[in-house]
């Protein structure tokens, strides 16, 4: 399929971090072929020529039991999308995270078509539910993984997989003197990091635990600063309008996690892709998590795994705490806090940042055009 001929790619994305990767993604196919592009996707991949389909913060509904009430909406979607790429006969369909609704597509295109299917990021078969394993290796010819241990566990289970590594391996630290110019902070303070998350249930659930966590911590430490790194503009105002009347030196600001991460030596984060982002830049993560009850008693009862932070599923074990339901509280994450300062992070810090390297968007492109 490397010819020069335009390759017919369709392409859903779900998530703004997906987002990102999907278009370096397509960026790479394009030095190898001419490419069009069809699906739904966010503002980067869509600057690479998508014409999206719809909005795709439509699919940004997580958990167990928002998607079963929003069933009808989903694969009404699913529908739309499975229907333009078999009429546009796209070569090539990748699904960019969100596995349970890229599944569907996968199964309908398979039924139909010749399409070469790609998951890119790994379901966390891994971790819970699976007996996903049975469908991914049926309809998806080649899962992209970013972590070594989830292509370590494809290939024993004979599933054609491919380790492109974490872009996080390149992350570096900004300098410090820049990120207190730009956002006008005093460098004689000391900085905390609060990430709510990037979906809405997320910042439902864990914000008001974050900020009733910094009424009590800025009562003890009264020269620490707050910092908060909205995902989106979206999520910038939401959080802006639950800050209006506090009396706290919080500093909300958008698209800036890296920096505010940079500065600080501890963080407090919701679980995912963001604890990962603060141990490699060397701000030790205290690890929170919370939902509805249904869904974490549905979830909890699936899980294979002893911890959920990619950090500590990295290392193989709990470096850095989790606070997972109940246990997420504003006084844990104070005891969690007082814990991280009397650990030497210095190592796990190294160790965690060369595990993250892998073959790298070009080959991984030259793998998806070859299959």
């Amino acid at each position: 399929m490397s010819s020069k001929k335009k390759i017919k790619v369709g392409i859903v994305v779900g998530e703004h971090s997906g987002d990102n990767l999907g278009s370096e993604i397509i960026k790479n196919l394009k030095k190898h072929n001419n490419i069009a592009l069809y699906g739904v996707a966010g503002p980067k991949v869509i600057s690479e020529g998508l014409d999206s389909l719809f909005d795709f913060t439509n699919l940004q509904i997580m958990g167990l039991v928002d998607p079963l009430l929003n069933i009808l909406k989903l694969k009404r979607f699913q529908k739309k999308l499975t229907e333009l790429f078999l009429k546009e006969k796209i070569d090539i369909f990748i699904g960019v995270d969100s596995p349970d609704f890229n599944n569907n597509i996968y199964k309908n295109l398979k039924k139909s078509s010749s399409i070469k299917t790609i998951q890119v990021v790994s379901p966390s078969v891994w971790g819970w539910r699976q007996g996903r394993i049975k469908n991914i290796k049926k309809y998806i010819d080649l899962v992209v993984c970013l972590f070594h241990f989830e292509d370590d566990f494809f290939k024993q289970r004979s599933i054609n997989s491919i380790h492109l590594g974490h872009h996080f391996a390149k992350l570096e630290k900004n300098d410090t003197k820049s990120v207190l110019k730009k956002h006008n902070l005093d460098s004689k303070k000391e900085f905390i990091t609060i990430m709510p998350g990037s979906r809405n249930s997320e910042i439902k659930y864990l914000l008001p635990i974050y900020l009733d966590f910094v009424k009590k911590h800025y009562k003890l430490n009264k020269n620490t600063q707050y910092l908060i790194p909205a995902a989106n503009d979206d999520q910038f105002y939401s959080i802006k309008n639950k800050l209006s009347g506090l009396n706290y030196p919080i500093k909300l600001g958008l698209n800036c996690s890296s920096e505010f991460l940079s500065i600080s030596n501890s963080s407090v984060v919701t679980s995912g892709t963001a604890t990962l982002e603060s141990a490699i830049l060397e701000c030790a993560p205290v690890i929170c998590y919370k939902t509805n009850n249904l869904n974490y008693v549905i979830i909890s009862n699936m899980l294979k795994i002893d911890f959920v932070g990619l950090p500590n599923l990295l290392l193989g074990k709990v470096h850095f705490p989790e606070l997972i339901q109940n246990r997420c509280t504003s006084n844990n994450i104070l005891n969690a806090l007082e814990e991280l300062k009397n650990v030497d992070h210095d190592k796990t810090f190294a160790n965690l940042k060369r595990g993250l390297s892998g073959l790298g968007l070009d080959d991984v492109s030259k793998e998806i055009l070859d299959l």
